[in-house]
């Protein structure tokens, strides 16, 4: 990384837990003024390597490294971090003031009142909550709580604020309406966000860079778009958005891809994955595609140029308001979900038992390792 330090960074960083190894030898650095995810399945690493950036625990091997500065023996309250826990471990007997001045109050040198209250002040502001300042915890709402505790995160100035699944107790409206407002307040507040998820919608919306993390490695680490554009093998592509996944034995490879010929017989071409490794003649693969690009016609209407077509009986039929998901039986390739938009006259008519044909370019998939 050029330029100014990483505000993250971590060198061949490993942390045990007698013989679990829950962080393996992993590397990678943060820009300053991100707003980066870890994500991932339980048990894949994530929230211990957000305790590592906290000081809630220290590597056994590597160095762990903010704003440039080595924080290998550096103690949590040492550290310019602080953390938005799930379940925002907020002090009941207090108001939301004494909440988001507790961390300032315990400052030494001891700040004046007047200070902490103008700082205070300033934070309820940013999270846009400035007439609750006399307001019980028990007399907010989900999503003012979980304010609450971004301000008293935000209020000691931290060089990274850590969120830990700080959306996971609100309902799916109120997620999505403060995932919006933690996109704002990075920006407005302008330091780096690290956020510990295993909702890949909420890291895809809101972040500038994840790392698909799996048994204690990261497995890929880019923007949300070379993620599922550009998967590096098929654990991410699951991870990361929603695919057909058809599995084969390569037949054939060049420069641009591979064809791989299924075990119902039939052969399918993909194009390479940008993120991903080649395949030879003879190895395992998948063809992964996206339901959001194959399209359906009416038996015997689908376009010339297609490279693969197939008629299928839709099993299910799921309507979503501005799309719709199919799910349609196809002899050699099983079952395949399908996606379209509502403004498919299509899509509006089909129905259970209904018959269809499926289909995409060859250039729409992507030719990915069995693992």
């Amino acid at each position: 990384m050029s330029g100014a330090a990483a505000d993250i960074r971590f060198r061949g960083v490993t942390k045990r837990f007698g013989p679990v190894v829950a962080v393996d030898d992993i590397s990678f650095e943060i820009a300053p003024g991100a707003f980066h995810s870890f994500l991932g399945p339980s048990g894949c690493g994530k929230t211990t390597s957000l305790r590592l950036i906290a000081g809630f625990e220290q590597p056994d091997a590597g160095e762990v490294a903010i704003g440039g500065r080595s924080m290998v023996g550096v103690p949590a309250y040492r550290r310019p971090v602080n953390m938005v826990f799930q379940h925002y471990a907020l002090f009941p007997h207090m108001n939301v003031a004494d909440n988001v001045g507790y961390g300032l109050r315990q400052m030494r040198p001891r700040l004046d009142k007047s200070e902490i209250d103008k700082r205070v002040a300033q934070a309820l502001e940013l999270v846009r909550l400035p007439r609750m300042a006399a307001r019980r915890i028990w007399e907010l709402s989900g999503g003012q709580q979980q304010r609450v505790a971004l301000a008293r995160a935000l209020v000691n100035r931290p060089t990274v604020l850590l969120l830990d699944e700080p959306l996971a107790a609100l309902d799916r409206k109120l997620r999505r309406e403060m995932q919006i407002e933690l996109q704002n307040l990075q920006r407005d507040v302008g330091i780096t966000f690290i956020l510990v998820t295993h909702d890949q919608e909420e890291a895809l919306s809101m972040s500038d860079s994840i790392a698909i993390m799996r048994d204690g490695r990261i497995v890929q680490n880019g923007s949300p778009q070379e993620l599922y554009d550009a998967p590096a093998n098929r654990y991410v592509a699951d991870f990361v958005g929603e695919s057909n996944f058809l599995a084969g034995l390569v037949a054939e490879a060049d420069g641009d891809g591979a064809a791989i010929t299924l075990p119902g017989g039939a052969t399918l071409r993909a194009r390479w994955s940008m993120g991903g490794g080649r395949l030879a003649a003879g190895a395992a693969g998948v063809v992964a595609v996206r339901p959001e690009v194959i399209g359906l016609w009416q038996v015997g209407a689908a376009p010339r140029d297609l490279d693969f077509t197939r008629e299928g009986e839709v099993h299910n039929r799921i309507y979503l308001g501005d799309h719709t998901e199919f799910s349609l039986h196809v002899p050699e390739l099983g079952e395949v979900m399908v996606r379209r938009p509502k403004s498919d006259p299509l899509a509006l008519r089909l129905q259970p038992g209904d018959r269809a044909t499926l289909g995409w370019r060859a250039d729409q998939a992507l030719a990915l390792g069995a693992d």
